[in-house]
């Protein structure tokens, strides 16, 4: 697993049927601390994560296990919205700021 911050959408206007309804968004890695680590991924949403938030993302095999993945053309997949990230040495942060409640 890895923590990336959505940046953006993907709109395919011809895709893999098997990709169809499926929202897809851009993210880019970042650190446990919030630094941008400079990779940019597009991942299958399969929890309703909004532009801005700090999600948890898996790839490859992982991916393809996340729910409503099985047996689709999915590399990188968003498996969790995160609230809170604390290091031992650190206080906890708020991830991003998110209408959830």
């Amino acid at each position: 697993m890895q923590l990336a911050r959505v940046v953006g959408t993907v709109v395919a206007t011809r895709k893999d049927p098997r990709l169809e309804g499926k929202k897809l968004l851009v993210v880019k890695t970042i650190s446990p601390t919030g630094e941008d680590d400079g990779n940019y991924l597009v991942a299958v949403d399969t929890v309703g994560a909004g532009a801005g938030e700090t999600v948890l993302i898996v790839q490859g095999g992982s991916a393809r296990m996340a729910a409503e993945c099985k047996d689709r053309p999915v590399d990188t997949a968003i498996i969790g919205v995160v609230d809170a990230v604390r290091l031992d040495e650190q206080p906890a942060r708020v991830a991003a700021t998110s209408s959830r409640k």
